[in-house]
C-alpha cells in the first residue's frame, strides 16, 4: 500500500506545450501562490458540527476585491470559455483551504446572485502527476473534466456526487437503490482504473453520480483525485478493490456476481476504452509522445510496477518498460489488441 507522501512533479516545457496546443494552458488572473495570502482561517463544520479539516480564509480588507475579481475572472475561463460577461451577477461566498492530503487545494464557492445557485471549484499546485491524471479522465473514462493550467497552477471544475464512503450508508436507506447496479458499476470503476493506472482510488476518493432513469437508478463512479496517476510500483495500489475502505463494495459483488458476470462486465469496461482509444487516438499519440520520457516516479517504482504487471498478464514488454509512459502505453495496446480494435 501507499506507505509515503508522493513527490511533487513539476509541469514539464513539453508537457505545457500539449497543453497549450489543446487549449489547457492560459493565462490566468491568479496563482495558487497568490491565494497563500490570507492573514486569518476559520475551520469548516459540516451539518453534524464535525471538523472537515478545511479551514475558510480571510484576506486584508485592501486585498479581499482583487482576489475575488480574479477568482470570477477564472471561473469564466474554466466554464465559459472566458466570456467575462458571465460573472457579472457572480459573487464569492467563501475560499476554503484543505489542510489534509499532498495538494493542499483551495476550493472556491461561487454563487449566483439572481438566484443563489452555486458552484465549487478549486485551484490547486500544477503537478505533472496531477494533469496526466485529469488529461487521461477526460479521454479515456465516460467523463469530461474540465481544467486550466498557468505555469505552477493548476484549476479543476468541482465533480458533483456523493463521495464513496459516505454513499453507504445512504444506500442502505434507499431500497430503491438497486446493489446490483452499484456492484456491476463498482466492477466497470475498478477495471477502468487498473487499466489507465489511476491509484489509491478509496472511496473518499471518488463519488457517485446518480441518475434516475424510466424504471429504476443509474449509477457511474467518478473519480475525483488524481494525484496516484501511474506513480507507485505496486500493481494493487491501481485496483481499487484491494483497500479495505471499498470492502463493502467488494463484498456487494461478490454477494450478487459469479465470476462469469465479472468478466462479463470487465471485458465491456474493455470494449468501451477500446472505442474511446480509437476516437481520440491523436491526441493519445501525441500525449504518449510527451510521456514517454516524462519523470513522473522513481526508477524503483517503475521497475517494480513493470515486473509486477508482465507477471499480471504475462506480458515479458513490460519488465523492458523504462518509464511510466511506457507501461501505459503498452497498458493501453493490450486493451485495443484484446478487443480486436486494432
Amino acid at each position: 500500500m501507499i506507505t509515503r507522501k508522493k513527490l511533487f512533479y513539476p509541469i514539464s516545457p513539453t508537457l505545457r506545450n500539449y497543453l497549450r496546443f489543446y487549449q489547457r494552458e492560459q493565462p490566468l488572473p491568479l496563482s495558487y501562490k497568490d491565494l497563500t495570502y490570507f492573514t486569518d482561517t476559520l475551520p469548516v463544520l459540516d451539518g453534524n458540527g464535525n471538523d472537515t479539516l478545511w479551514e475558510s480564509v480571510l484576506y486584508a480588507p485592501h486585498e479581499q476585491d482583487a482576489i475575488h475579481a480574479g477568482l470570477k475572472s477564472m471561473y469564466a475561463r474554466l466554464k465559459a470559455a472566458g466570456d467575462q460577461k458571465v460573472q457579472q451577477h457572480l459573487f464569492i461566498e467563501r475560499v476554503e483551504y484543505c489542510t489534509f492530503g499532498n495538494s493542499h487545494p483551495f476550493r472556491v464557492k461561487i454563487v449566483n446572485r439572481y438566484n443563489d445557485v452555486y458552484d465549487y471549484f478549486y485551484v490547486k499546485v500544477g503537478d505533472a502527476s496531477r494533469v496526466y491524471g485529469l488529461e487521461l479522465e477526460h479521454l479515456l473514462s465516460p467523463n469530461q473534466v474540465h481544467y486550466l493550467t498557468d505555469e505552477g497552477t493548476l484549476v479543476e471544475e468541482h465533480i458533483a456526487g456523493i463521495p464513496g464512503d459516505q454513499f453507504l450508508p445512504l444506500y442502505q436507506d434507499r431500497p430503491e437503490f438497486h446493489p446490483k447496479r452499484i456492484a456491476k458499476e463498482f466492477v466497470k470503476f475498478n477495471e477502468r482504473s487498473f487499466l489507465r493506472l489511476l491509484g489509491d482510488m478509496r472511496a473518499y476518493n471518488f463519488v457517485f453520480d446518480i441518475t434516475p432513469d424510466f424504471d429504476a437508478y443509474q449509477f457511474r463512479i467518478r473519480a475525483i483525485d488524481f494525484d496516484q496517476q501511474f506513480y507507485e510500483g505496486s500493481k494493487n495500489i491501481y485496483r481499487p478493490q484491494y483497500f479495505k475502505e471499498n470492502l463493502p463494495y467488494v463484498q456487494m459483488v461478490q454477494q450478487h456476481f459469479n465470476e462469469e458476470v465479472v468478466k462479463q462486465y470487465q471485458q465491456e469496461e474493455r470494449a468501451v476504452i477500446a472505442r474511446r482509444l480509437k476516437a481520440e487516438r491523436h491526441r493519445l499519440r501525441d500525449l504518449r509522445d510527451v510521456l514517454w520520457r516524462e519523470e513522473v516516479s522513481t526508477p524503483e517504482k517503475i521497475r517494480q510496477l513493470g515486473e509486477e504487471l508482465a507477471d499480471h498478464y504475462q506480458d515479458p514488454v513490460f519488465t523492458k518498460c523504462q518509464s511510466m509512459g511506457q507501461i501505459i502505453d503498452r497498458s493501453l495496446k493490450r486493451v485495443l489488441v484484446a478487443t480486436n480494435f486494432r
